[in-house]
């Protein structure tokens, strides 16, 4: 079984592919979307969830997603028409960094996907050229709210502290207009829901050639993030303008 299929059944109970309540998405969305009408654009959407409740909140906004994954592009259709929002949604199955418009957006987000651009200053740099001015980016990304481990590095990346990976966004040209740190609760549940529906999907169907891998996985990054990131680990997401549209 492949990643995409890993990642599919993982967040099947958990479709924000980010430690995230609804709660916080909802809040995150009010900020970045101060007048309801605006266009929206998601590098590396995925499944389409972000703009399916950028979406919902109001009738008037319509949303644009890239993806290379034809598994997501599929996922996010059939969710775009089963919640009656398919008109207002259009699709690109292409790499998100060669993506190309022929208009700016007024919010563009990559939420937790950093890592496909090259880390969070490149990430800002692929959303600064689809960006109408005075408009908004939504983007996450990790920190480490302590020393990490070498395993912890290992595992997820050599992010920055928080207060340094906020002056780097600063000193990139953008100014933060709202900003959300998962809490422990938020980071805890995204690590149960994932992995722990990924044991259930193995428990539940023995006879599947994958369910011993699947079940070795979940409890591999279980105790990995018990072990080696869990009290160090943090996510940050923030709504951000360019500075220069605050003169």
């Amino acid at each position: 079984m492949n990643h995409e299929q890993l990642s599919r059944i993982a967040h099947a109970t958990h479709p924000i592919k980010a430690p995230l309540d609804d709660a916080s998405v909802r809040l995150l969305l009010e900020k970045a979307l101060p007048r309801g009408d605006e266009r929206v654009l998601d590098l590396g959407c995925g499944g389409g969830e972000w703009l399916l409740r950028a979406l919902a909140m109001s009738p008037r906004v319509r949303a644009e997603g890239v993806d290379v994954s034809d598994e997501a592009m599929s996922q996010a259709r059939a969710a775009a028409t089963g919640r009656g929002l398919g008109q207002r949604l259009v699709l690109h199955q292409q790499d998100a960094a060669g993506f190309a418009a022929a208009q700016p957006f007024d919010l563009v987000l990559s939420v937790g996907a950093a890592h496909a651009f090259g880390g969070l200053l490149p990430t800002l740099a692929a959303a600064r050229r689809h960006l109408a001015p005075g408009g908004h980016v939504l983007v996450g990304d990790g920190f480490w709210d302590r020393t990490p481990s070498p395993d912890a590095v290992e595992v997820l990346g050599d992010f920055a502290d928080l207060a340094t990976t906020v002056d780097r966004v600063v000193a990139d040209g953008w100014t933060p207009v709202f900003g959300h740190v998962s809490t422990r609760g938020e980071l805890d549940d995204y690590e149960w829901a994932c992995w722990g529906t990924l044991a259930g999907w193995a428990l539940d169907h023995p006879e599947h050639p994958a369910a011993p891998e699947v079940l070795a996985t979940a409890g591999t990054r279980r105790s990995e993030w018990l072990r080696a990131y869990r009290d160090t680990f943090g996510f940050v997401t923030l709504v951000l303008r360019r500075t220069r549209d605050r003169l």
